[in-house]
């Protein structure tokens, strides 16, 4: 069966985005730095590129190597359709979980207006899949999907923020999760493999 993995960008204080959906705060080092971290990530996870960067990136056309499909919420997704973009991970299967949302915003994209445990419950189990499920965010449905995920990919940047969205929101229900592997790198960031207990 694959796996459901979380792969997110994390501030110091546990927040993946700031109190009014921002992420610009995540410092990226000089560019020297941010270039080499950018790489590493590309090559590693290419399909987690926004189709519209890929090409910068140097990945349009790589094969997906971890995920065939992305699970996010409406706070994910709403920066790119506030661009106009309406299929932000054209190489993948996208759902987004959204009682609010069109159902017919993008034919690419498959509104899940309710039950995201039913929905990451049976991508989890197609039988024909070789690929991950990305959970690329938020934390309320984070929150919900938490005895569905299987692993986290936390990309810990070094800054404080304050306040904002939390990695995980909801009720008090410890999951332990033991680190796989811990990648730092030059600009302050921190890549760590958790796998569920």
């Amino acid at each position: 069966m694959r796996k459901l993995v979380y792969y997110v960008g994390v501030s110091l204080d546990g927040r993946i985005a700031g109190p009014g959906g921002e992420f610009d705060f995540f410092p990226q080092g000089d560019e020297r730095q941010a270039a080499a971290y950018a790489t590493w990530v590309s090559t590693l996870y290419p399909e987690t590129v926004p189709t519209a960067h890929r090409a910068a990136a140097g990945v349009d056309g790589a094969p997906n190597r971890r995920f065939d499909t992305v699970v996010m919420g409406l706070g994910t997704y709403r920066p790119a359709l506030d661009l106009g973009i309406t299929s932000p991970y054209a190489h993948l299967r996208q759902y987004v979980v959204s009682s609010t949302l069109e159902p017919d915003t993008d034919s690419a994209v498959t509104v899940v207006p309710k039950d995201p445990l039913a929905l990451v419950r049976d991508l989890k189990g197609e039988a024909d899949a070789e690929l991950d499920v990305w959970l690329c965010g938020g934390g309320r449905l984070a929150g919900t999907l938490l005895p569905e995920i299987d692993e986290l990919l936390i990309k810990t940047y070094p800054v404080v923020a304050g306040t904002g969205v939390p990695v995980v929101e909801g009720a008090f229900d410890p999951a332990v999760f033991d680190v796989a592997e811990r990648t730092a790198f030059p600009n302050g960031v921190t890549l760590t493999r958790l796998a569920r207990r």
